[in-house]
């Protein structure tokens, strides 16, 4: 019974009564795109660019999948011990707020070889850490005018 849409409702009307932040797609055609659903996104992608460079794909672009999944298993087990960052297996906002630090950036410097790297990640990090004001105020130029171009 549960599974059956007995009053034919849009998926639109479902997902409205549903409610919830997990719910409503990630990006949806509306322009703004709330802040918790940037932290996702740009938690994802940090998380995917860990492992990148835990594998060094800028020197072997093509690495079979296995490789990948072991890269993936380096990051969750050193996470785990130095962070006490459990693996998950989809991105939510907890684990990204916690993903996205410095304390997370040393942590994975920790298993990459190359200094140049290092200071990489670190400038990236510290990008990402300055400008994150900026997206989650409605109105950044009022908010916080100093952090814009």
């Amino acid at each position: 019974v549960w599974r059956s849409n007995p009053y034919h409702e849009t998926v639109d009307e479902l997902r409205d009564r549903v409610k919830g932040v997990s719910a409503k797609p990630f990006i949806e055609t509306v322009p703004s795109v709330d802040a918790l659903h940037c932290d996702i996104g740009n938690a994802a992608e940090f998380y995917k660019i860990f492992q990148f460079e835990i594998g060094e794909v800028y020197k072997n672009l093509d690495a079979p999948k296995e490789e990948r999944k072991r890269w993936q298993s380096t990051l969750d087990k050193h996470l785990r011990k130095k962070m006490n960052l459990k693996p998950i297996t989809r991105m939510n906002g907890n684990f990204a707020r916690r993903l996205m630090s410095k304390e997370t950036v040393e942590a994975v410097c920790e298993l990459i070889k190359s200094e140049d790297r290092h200071e990489a990640l670190r400038e990236l990090m510290d990008l990402y850490l300055k400008m994150k004001p900026v997206w989650r105020s409605s109105c950044p130029s009022k908010e916080c005018p100093e952090l814009l171009c």
